[in-house]
């Protein structure tokens, strides 16, 4: 645990104004399956939405940011020098922190490769396997403020109402919650193992 508590966990992750989660499932009778009643509109790309990365650690949670592009190597190396440096050098001020990052084509590159590799004195960059999502923490995150986001009555109907939603989500998220999640990993590290490349509750 003393080494699980010195690990930053990062992550992205997109909110959208509408929700979309597949298929809407509606019982009628024969013949009636086209009619108004029966059948649901759609909104293209769930009507836009926002991307946010963020970070936390047994210590602290944050800091978030609102992406507002797609994610390109150089949006993510300026987070995490002006984001993600002064975080890590405030928490473990030691340099004895470890930082965990998943395996995705802006956080792969050869720039931030190196922009890392200038900062070794300052904290650790964990080795992270591919397509583990169970082993991440922040997905449970991620999974609360979307809940708690769609459970706010009236929906957010445009991209500065809902930024600022998840926003206020985020900094009033629990850091017992955020402590507990980061106490899971020998669970998660162990039901990984025991199931085999298989699925896990996490």
């Amino acid at each position: 645990m003393d080494e699980w508590k010195r690990v930053a966990w990062s992550d992205e992750s997109r909110f959208l104004i509408h929700h979309v989660d597949g298929r809407l499932n509606a019982r009628h009778l024969p013949g009636e399956q086209l009619l108004p009643s029966c059948t649901a509109g759609h909104t293209q790309a769930g009507g836009g939405g926002i991307m946010l990365w963020g970070t936390f650690s047994w210590t602290a949670l944050r800091p978030v940011v609102v992406v507002e592009q797609t994610m390109k190597a150089v949006n993510y190396l300026n987070i995490i020098a002006d984001e993600l440096h002064p975080y890590m050098v405030f928490v473990f001020p030691t340099g004895n922190g470890i930082f965990q990052q998943d395996n995705a084509p802006c956080h792969m590159t050869w720039i931030v490769w190196g922009w890392f590799e200038e900062h070794t004195d300052e904290f650790h960059l964990m080795s992270w396997p591919p397509n583990l999502l169970d082993l991440n923490p922040m997905e449970h995150i991620w999974d609360v403020m979307e809940r708690q986001l769609r459970a706010q009555t009236p929906q957010c109907p445009i991209i500065s109402t809902l930024r600022d939603h998840c926003l206020d989500i985020w900094y009033n998220l629990s850091p017992v919650m955020c402590q507990k999640l980061v106490a899971s990993m020998l669970r998660r590290v162990a039901a990984v193992l025991k199931a085999k490349e298989g699925a896990t509750r996490y």
